[in-house]
């Protein structure tokens, strides 16, 4: 730990130049006392750092000092710091501290000159921000740092994990998993597992305790975590699928589309909306799915369908009536 310390402070003082102590300590996390000493391992190993004194004094590396990474172009650290600066994306799976290390040495590794047109450029792009168009906010899921540092440890290390989950409504429970890998999707973080040779995955936010065991995990020498993860959530989403078919007004196309597991067929209508045939992975996904465009769609089969709809328009309009014509309509028994 000590060594990447060190190898951080060095890449501050180059980015940054003149630096105090106390300055260095927030940014490594450590005390001020903890920096200092490791100004004197610096100086003791060469590293040419010295001290100026007065009140805008500090630490500073003589100028043309330069530590050796492997080099990356202008794309691929303007790919790096455009993904880290996404919501969340310095957080996922608990890697915050080493992503910023990280890209401590990935801004070093940048020719003199291009710092600033790098972040420049990181600055006009923003992926997954808080919230969307709707204002709807992306909620992050605050996972334990010791917890999420076991898991990390099994999965990395190969090692079966003993955690106590707690599924939705239901009591925590101690149980022994074999981890294979871990996903972050969304905001939220899963481990992907074995128990007693069954596939399992566990939301990283329910795990409230975990604990790395000595005996190695049975599990495959290699995986394919994009295949697994696409089979798991297939199964978990399970229900029988239904095929739709509905008239849908143009400018909604996408966002439908996007809902469906499926678009087998669409054609433009007489009336200028689109024909389309759908497949949903079951009655209450496709419900919900056209429900959300309003008016701006009709179903045109099932009937179940139609059906479900209608009453759930139904049971809205009664929920919304005029109080005075409701209460009109109790007095004379009218609906």
């Amino acid at each position: 730990m000590r060594a990447d310390r060190l190898v951080s402070l060095v890449l501050l003082l180059r980015q940054r130049g003149r630096m105090t102590a106390d300055s260095l300590a927030v940014e490594l996390e450590v005390s001020t006392r903890t920096v200092l000493r490791d100004i004197d391992a610096l100086s003791t190993a060469g590293v040419p750092v010295y001290a100026e004194r007065g009140r805008l004094g500090g630490f500073a590396l003589l100028p043309g000092f330069r530590t050796e990474f492997p080099g990356l172009n202008h794309d691929e650290t303007l790919s790096l710091l455009a993904a880290v600066g996404s919501n969340g994306g310095d957080h996922a799976l608990g890697l915050g501290s080493g992503v910023v290390s990280a890209l401590r040495k990935v801004m070093d590794a940048l020719p003199d000159g291009h710092h600033d047109t790098a972040r420049a450029a990181a600055r006009r792009l923003l992926i997954e921000p808080e919230s969307d168009l709707l204002s709807r906010r992306v909620v992050t899921e605050q996972i334990p740092a010791l917890i999420m540092d076991s898991v990390r440890r099994a999965v990395f290390d190969g090692r079966k994990l003993r955690i106590l989950y707690a599924p939705n409504d239901r009591d925590a429970q101690w149980r022994t998993v074999d981890p294979v890998g871990l996903v972050a999707v969304r905001s939220r973080s899963y481990l992907l597992a074995t128990r007693d040779g069954e596939d399992r995955t566990y939301r990283l936010s329910r795990v409230q305790d975990a604990e790395v065991l000595l005996e190695p995990a049975q599990r495959p020498h290699s995986v394919h975590l994009d295949r697994m993860w696409h089979e798991r959530s297939t199964r978990f989403r399970g229900g029988d699928p239904v095929t739709v078919s509905a008239l849908i007004d143009p400018r909604r196309r996408e966002e439908l589309a996007d809902t469906a597991l499926t678009v087998t067929d669409e054609d433009l209508d007489g009336d200028g909306r689109l024909r389309m045939n759908m497949t949903f992975q079951d009655a209450r996904h496709a419900e919900w799915a056209l429900w959300q465009l309003g008016t701006d769609a009709e179903v045109l089969v099932p009937q179940s369908l139609r059906d479900g709809l209608y009453g759930r328009a139904l049971a809205i309009a009664e929920r919304y009536r005029p109080r005075d014509q409701a209460s009109a309509n109790a007095s004379t028994g009218e609906i």
